[in-house]
């Protein structure tokens, strides 16, 4: 089905609306996978807060002209399905998970923060953990030495509580034998 002229302007405008405020975009090529795992794929990509949406090149390319993704439209050719985030790694990770399940979904390209990406440097870019996982293990580190340093002083005390207790006992039974 063919679109008119003011539903290519929309579609523009919304795609362009997510590029403004994205990060990262991956391209890949879905030729021959089956509705299902594709709506399975755009559930997975919804919950990641992924957008993602299958476009005709020409309007992808508009929506990309003049913004720091505009070296993408070079790829932009064949059936592809565009996976957009304003995460950093959302939109590799999802594509790449499901590559990997799925061998007729074929990572073309990509672009982040400007710097074009081929199919390896997508791979390694959704290898890299999500923003929370890298917010805890960050906590992790900072906490490292205080909670090192309670269980320090957790130790010095039982220590000392330990020295202690005998030398009350002694003192509880020496009246009882008198």
């Amino acid at each position: 089905m063919s679109l008119n002229l003011n539903d290519k302007k929309a579609v523009v405008a919304e795609v362009s609306a997510q590029v403004a405020t994205a990060q990262t975009i991956v391209v890949a090529e879905y030729r021959g996978i089956q509705v299902g795992h594709l709506t399975q794929l755009r559930a997975k990509a919804r919950a990641q807060g992924v957008y993602l949406r299958v476009l005709k090149n020409t309007l992808a390319r508009r929506s990309v002209e003049g913004t720091q993704f505009a070296s993408l439209a070079d790829s932009m050719t064949g059936p592809l399905i565009y996976s957009i985030s304003a995460d950093a790694v959302a939109a590799a990770k999802v594509i790449a998970d499901f590559a990997k399940t799925n061998d007729k979904l074929v990572i073309t390209a990509g672009n982040y923060a400007g710097k074009s990406l081929d199919k390896a440097a997508v791979v390694a870019l959704a290898s890299i953990p999500s923003r929370e996982v890298l917010i805890s293990q960050l906590l992790g580190v900072m906490l490292a030495p205080v909670s090192g340093f309670a269980r320090g002083l957790a130790a010095l005390a039982a220590k000392k509580g330990e020295g202690a207790a005998p030398a009350e006992a002694a003192v509880e039974e020496a009246p009882a034998a008198a």
